[in-house]
């Protein structure tokens, strides 16, 4: 696939309103679309790569990228004269994380299952077409899959990102699966059978399931669950290489124990 495009309302969020609501403000949304163009911290950016993405004059952006970095959002790094996340948006990053009560509950039963599986378990939830990590255990072991908090995944590939997808509403969903075939799938067609496959696994299983299909070494299982608070729905998933984590155990052994964690968070947290 290629990159999720942040064209806005492109990935089922409405956030194209400038034409229909004049509380909108086009400038604000703007900015905003470039800062999210930066996947990670490390990433830097043009102004023109910028533009291309945004789909906004090489001009405006600069305006943008600018006033961006007088607020301390986006730094020029003076050798390349390209662009990287700032300071303030690791404060903003840091204050959401901070109040996440749900991850302070997660944490301990997430390291129990990973010692369990001999896996990684995280916890995610959506950003476009993306699920980032916010919590992430692993198990004592080098077999198991490493990446941290911040790590972005694939919505339509990923066991987490499939689970999401499962309990999304028919319009969020709707509006994702169009911005996902905009990103030009070349097997399309597979795509959203396994998305479907996902959904009905979901409903009878209790989880989604990803045997090879992010990654053709990676096994794993995710599920879905009410965070409360008004938030939205957010999904954990086991994960390892797949010739230490067979489908039968996850699917037997690791299955149960993960519904049950999800069903502990829900309990605890208040809704």
């Amino acid at each position: 696939m290629k990159p999720a495009s942040s064209d806005p309302g492109s990935d089922g969020n409405d956030v194209n309103g400038e034409g229909d609501d004049r509380h909108f403000v086009t400038a604000l949304a703007r900015g905003l679309e470039v800062l999210a163009c930066f996947p990670s911290g490390e990433a830097q950016l043009g102004n023109q790569q910028l533009a291309a993405t945004c789909k906004l004059p090489k001009s405006t952006v600069s305006r943008l990228t600018m006033t961006l970095t007088r607020l301390g959002y986006l730094i020029q790094v003076p050798d390349t004269g390209r662009y990287r996340l700032g300071m303030a948006t690791l404060a903003l990053g840091t204050a959401m994380m901070s109040r996440l009560d749900v991850r302070q509950v997660a944490r301990p039963l997430m390291q129990e299952l990973a010692a369990f599986a001999g896996a990684s378990v995280s916890l995610g939830v959506r950003e476009r077409l993306s699920i980032i990590y916010i919590e992430h255990c692993r198990a004592q072991t080098a077999l198991a899959v490493s990446s941290d908090v911040g790590s972005r995944f694939p919505l339509a590939t990923s066991a987490m990102g499939r689970a999401y997808l499962a309990v999304a509403e028919d319009t969020e969903r709707a509006g994702i699966m169009l911005a996902l075939r905009a990103q030009g799938d070349d097997d399309w067609a597979s795509t959203v059978a396994g998305i479907e496959r996902a959904a009905q696994d979901h409903r009878k299983l209790g989880v989604t399931c990803s045997f090879g299909d992010w990654h053709s070494d990676v096994n794993g299982i995710g599920r879905a669950f009410n965070p409360g608070g008004g938030l939205p729905p957010m999904s954990i998933s086991c994960t390892g290489p797949a010739s230490r984590l067979k489908q039968d155990f996850l699917l037997q052994e690791v299955r149960p124990r993960l519904i049950d964690l999800t069903q502990r968070i829900e309990a605890t947290l208040p809704q």
